[in-house]
């Protein structure tokens, strides 16, 4: 079969080059639901698209009207509550499909099975960060404005170049209304530049091959994608896309800042200000560095120590490897607390937690790639 996909992308066949990547690709026939959790996240990308392109159509990326514009788009457009509601709620959900999918690749070695997978998914990650920052702010609530301030304002710790590049980004002395077009032109193309690279994700994982649970590399026992694996995906989008329905339409505030629902007011600043959950693990790494340089450095070194795991050569086993397990499940534990430090007011005992989780985070990372 995987010669059948090199003939057809060889004679330039579309039609047999879909048909071996798709219906006939060879894949190992013990994948369990983890493996579900990289399609979820790439069918809550496609909702984001649709349903961002939707609420375009009628936000108006100006300090002034913005606010009022989603207001205008929750009650007078023909079902924008709901596109609203699936848009921001969707962030949350594709955010946990995400995490999800990478704790499966450290928990089953597949990061070491082919490292230019992981290197694509890697910047995809940063970038649907990125894009999920951009379209935080666009509803220039309370909480949207003054996140933006204080996370832009970051970067201002650079030295010689910070301050330069922090005006840059805000198109001013402050952030206004440059930078709100600036974030909303970004927030609407940088999704399509998701979807492209998720394409080449998918190309380099079936060029190699998928991993699977008990990590044993094979040649001849292997199954067609089709009809086991589509069915399977199948079903397992049947829970969450019922969840994020049932939430959108009985709860549809449950994950956003009450702050938020206030207008902007750069002459009030919130008495605890945070980003959504899906940044919160490296928010609290940020403020458990007490230099503001370092702070910063740590919040990026949160993501660059992904990095790391690829440039392991060794060959990874996983039904032997249990050291590499108990790593990604300590891994993926101090990233919950720490989540939940950095929505706690900066105060002991989560000033001092949040130095030992930050530790713990970091420390786990290197252990899993000197050891695994």
């Amino acid at each position: 079969m995987k010669m059948e996909y090199k003939m057809a992308r060889k004679n330039n066949n579309i039609s047999s080059m879909m048909n071996a990547f798709i219906i006939d690709l060879p894949t190992p026939p013990n994948l369990n639901y983890w493996w579900n959790m990289g399609s979820l996240t790439g069918v809550f990308l496609v909702s984001q698209i649709i349903t961002g392109l939707f609420l375009s159509m009628h936000y108006t990326p100006s300090t002034e009207m913005a606010f009022t514009s989603v207001l205008m788009i929750e009650n007078n457009v023909w079902e924008g509550f709901t596109f609203r509601s699936l848009h921001s709620l969707g962030a949350s959900f594709m955010f946990i499909f995400i995490y999800l999918h990478i704790f499966r690749s450290l928990y089953y070695g597949s990061y070491a099975l082919n490292p230019n997978t992981w290197l694509t998914g890697w910047v995809m990650l940063a970038l649907s960060m990125v894009t999920a920052f951009l379209g935080y702010v666009l509803p220039w609530g309370q909480m949207s404005f003054w996140a933006a301030t204080v996370i832009t304002n970051m970067l201002s710790a650079i030295p010689y170049l910070g301050s330069n590049i922090v005006l840059w980004i805000w198109g001013g002395f402050s952030v206004g209304e440059p930078t709100l077009n600036r974030f909303f032109s970004l927030h609407f193309i940088l999704p399509f530049v998701l979807l492209a690279l998720s394409l080449s994700h998918l190309i380099l994982l079936h060029d190699k091959g998928s991993n699977n649970p008990l990590g044993i590399p094979s040649n001849t026992m292997k199954t067609s994608f089709h009809v086991l694996y589509t069915w399977k995906d199948v079903a397992a989008f049947i829970v969450p896309i019922t969840s994020i329905l049932v939430i959108a339409f009985l709860m549809p505030d449950s994950l956003s800042d009450v702050a938020n629902f206030i207008e902007a007011n750069p002459l009030s600043t919130p008495a605890h200000i945070m980003p959504e959950w899906y940044f919160l693990f490296a928010y609290g790494i940020l403020r458990s560095v007490p230099n503001k340089l370092g702070g910063v450095i740590a919040l990026f070194m949160s993501l660059f120590i992904l990095l790391i795991l690829i440039l392991n050569n060794k060959k990874v086993t996983t039904i032997f490897n249990k050291t590499r397990q108990l790593l990604a499940v300590v891994a993926s534990s101090s990233f919950l607390l720490l989540s939940f430090i950095g929505s706690q007011v900066v105060e002991e005992p989560f000033y001092t937690l949040g130095q030992v989780l930050s530790f713990i985070y970091f420390m786990s990372f290197i252990l899993m790639y000197l050891l695994s």
